[in-house]
């Protein structure tokens, strides 16, 4: 789970200050755009009265926005740009992220878009039938249990957006991590097991649009690589994660 934390800043300008405001907000916001503590920012105006803003910053602790940032070498451009707008803050506090989150139905997940369990399903039989008889990936999967392709279609359907059976039956994202250790897996057979995969998927008959199959790909690079990763000599086992959530868009670097 993340650790970061949320700062908001809620500003009052009056109408006549707030072209200025913004224009000085443009370019304070390279400062935050260098910081390394910075995970992102955006600026928000109010709809119903023109003259309230709300800055939020994603940090990477507050530690590091109190302590790191403030005393770098960035923050003196930064502070230089919004002190003359500092009175007009109406609150500046820092938020911790709780359990209660999720996301509305404007976008539909990926597991839905994909057609839900059933597609998923089909994938994983498509891809396991054609990885048995591959001559690279075959010799990896020699004595797979039965019930194989059933928990990856769990896995991937939790992670593109659907219920979370994987979780409830086989644990979180430590138990996949644990499958890989020690088995060494080469940059070769990584590489075959995500173009394999991406085969089954047009076998499948998974979606074919430009922005499906790239978040689709990501996924499969990501995880991939995080295989070969932990199935190295040198992995370090993840503290306790829950499943990964993929999104149409990226996820950030891994930190173990």
């Amino acid at each position: 789970m993340s650790a970061h934390t949320v700062e908001y800043v809620r500003y009052h300008i009056p109408e006549a200050r707030s072209a200025e405001f913004l224009a000085a907000y443009t370019r304070a916001a390279a400062q935050l755009s260098a910081a390394p503590q910075c995970v992102d920012y955006e600026l928000a105006r109010s709809e119903e009265d023109f003259e309230h803003f709300v800055l939020r910053i994603t940090w990477t602790s507050t530690e590091a926005h109190e302590q790191d940032f403030r005393t770098s070498e960035l923050f003196p451009a930064f502070l230089a740009e919004i002190r003359p707008y500092i009175p007009h803050i109406e609150e500046m506090r820092h938020y911790k992220a709780t359990t209660v989150r999720g996301t509305g139905a404007a976008v539909p997940t990926l597991y839905a878009w994909a057609g839900g369990a059933e597609a998923f399903v089909r994938l994983t039989e498509v891809f396991y039938d054609k990885v048995l008889k591959d001559d690279v990936l075959g010799p990896v999967f020699a004595g797979m249990a039965p019930e194989h392709a059933a928990h990856v279609a769990l896995w991937l359907g939790e992670v593109f957006g659907g219920p979370p059976a994987y979780s409830e039956t086989q644990g979180g994202h430590g138990h996949m991590v644990a499958q890989h250790f020690g088995r060494n897996i080469t940059e070769t057979q990584r590489r075959r097991w995500v173009n394999v995969l991406q085969d089954a998927a047009d076998d499948a008959e998974l979606p074919t649009d430009a922005e499906f199959r790239s978040a689709f790909l990501a996924y499969a690079e990501w995880g991939t690589r995080l295989a070969v990763y932990f199935s190295g000599p040198d992995a370090v086992p993840p503290a306790e994660q829950p499943v990964p959530r993929w999104t149409w868009g990226a996820a950030p670097p891994y930190q173990a």
